[in-house]
């Protein structure tokens, strides 16, 4: 087969999403239940990833509930965490506690979103609208006067343009699909970097310590059951320079941090076992053209602070089904219509992206300005350590977000 043949097989789909991420699944399953004709496009044969948030929050877990999956779901392997207790400068804080949080699943659950991921395509198989192609990668957006009308795409087996009513951006930070809708993005910046890797961990081992802080240096470690992951967290674009310090500075201060990793610190043999996470905080102005809409990190990235990046792309998807699943039915809805994605989660996301920029303008950027002074904890946090009814607030912010989205699209019937 030539390429002029292969550019010309086409598809033709109700609504294409580009990017197999938990919004583009979510959104994926979502439409499939509710009879959409449905493609989800993943450009990797598979959803292993080096980096990828894997915390499973109270509200997706309810989302997760009030589609009949929740029992199936928490069968796969994860870990539990209520308090979220830390180190700032040697003095023990409560950052939050999820237990006194009124919500059917108070806790956050770590599980790998590969793990997530493939549920959710196993769970959709038995919706014949969906379909989930992997190693499907878009790479360009096809017009039909202002409206976007196809997505062209590059497979194993050639080119093929996907004409569909509408395309639902999902391809994460880095969309190919706004940089070809020409959409702008507004940065507002993040003082950070992370560095992501594992240390082993043994089964006697256990530390309820998550997040320590001291003058120049902050680290977070999850107890992932066999491993500990741990984040390091740097200055903006000090990445090189730490390379530059060596590898073994790098560990032996992981290490006086964290002494529960000195067993485990060996299985981190050179930077290619350390992956550099560049944090961005940033939104569209406008997450739509006619055909088109951008959700989740295509819309917004979020930082890392709270874990919530994977929550709010869930949240994303949620409520575009609910708006707009019906009105697909019949068309592709109009820019208008589209729009009312972005107005119902503009606001959610703008305080949450708020929220992570105090955070990171009163605690993280003041905590990497190093120094020889001590390092001391915030009022905030004192008085949230303090008073133990006050460790709900945070809790709720970080497992349930702002404005919590319910499912309300309707499910097909199943033949």
């Amino acid at each position: 087969m030539t390429s002029d043949q292969q550019a010309k097989r086409t598809m033709k789909v109700r609504c294409c999403i580009v990017g197999g991420g938990p919004a583009g699944m979510m959104l994926g399953y979502l439409l499939g239940r509710a009879g959409i004709d449905v493609v989800v496009l993943e450009k990797h044969a598979d959803f292993f990833r080096d980096f990828r948030g894997d915390t499973v929050h109270p509200s997706t877990l309810q989302v997760m509930d009030e589609l009949g999956l929740i029992d199936d779901f928490l069968k796969l392997p994860h870990q539990r965490l209520q308090k979220m207790d830390g180190l700032f400068g040697g003095t023990p804080v409560r950052i939050a506690d999820l237990s006194r949080l009124h919500t059917k699943y108070p806790f956050i659950a770590f599980m790998p979103q590969w793990d997530f991921l493939n549920f959710l395509r196993e769970a959709g198989r038995r919706f014949a609208s969906l379909e989930v192609m992997m190693s499907t990668e878009a790479i360009d957006l096809i017009r039909r006067g202002e409206t976007i009308a196809s997505v062209r795409a590059k497979t194993p087996d050639g080119i093929i343009d996907i004409e569909a009513d509408l395309t639902v951006a999902c391809d994460g930070r880095h969309s190919t699909v706004r940089e070809r809708a020409g959409l702008a993005i507004e940065e507002i910046g993040a003082p950070m970097d992370v560095l992501w890797f594992r240390a082993g961990r043994r089964p006697d081992e256990t530390e309820n310590v998550f997040a320590r802080v001291e003058p120049g240096k902050m680290m977070i470690t999850f107890d992932r059951g066999d491993y500990w992951q741990c984040a390091y967290v740097i200055a903006k674009g000090q990445y090189e320079a730490v390379k530059e310090r060596g590898l073994s500075v790098l560990l032996d201060d992981v290490v006086r941090m964290a002494p529960m990793l000195r067993s485990g610190i060996a299985e981190v043999k050179s930077f290619d076992d350390v992956k550099l996470l560049t944090v961005a905080i940033n939104r569209l102005a406008r997450w739509t053209q006619p055909g088109l809409l951008c959700i989740g990190d295509a819309a917004h990235a979020m930082s890392p602070v709270g874990g919530v990046g994977v929550n709010l792309a869930v949240q994303d998807a949620v409520a575009t089904a609910n708006i707009l699943a019906d009105k697909l039915q019949h068309g592709c809805p109009s820019e208008h219509e589209l729009d009312a994605v972005r107005r119902r989660r503009e606001f959610p996301v703008k305080m949450t992206q708020r929220m992570q920029v105090v955070v990171q303008n009163n605690i993280i950027s003041g905590a990497l300005q190093g120094g020889d002074r001590p390092l001391k904890v915030p009022l905030v946090v004192r008085l949230i350590t303090a008073l133990p009814w006050l460790q709900g607030i945070p809790a709720r912010l970080i497992a349930l977000g702002v404005r919590p989205e319910h499912v309300h699209s309707r499910a097909a019937p199943e033949f």
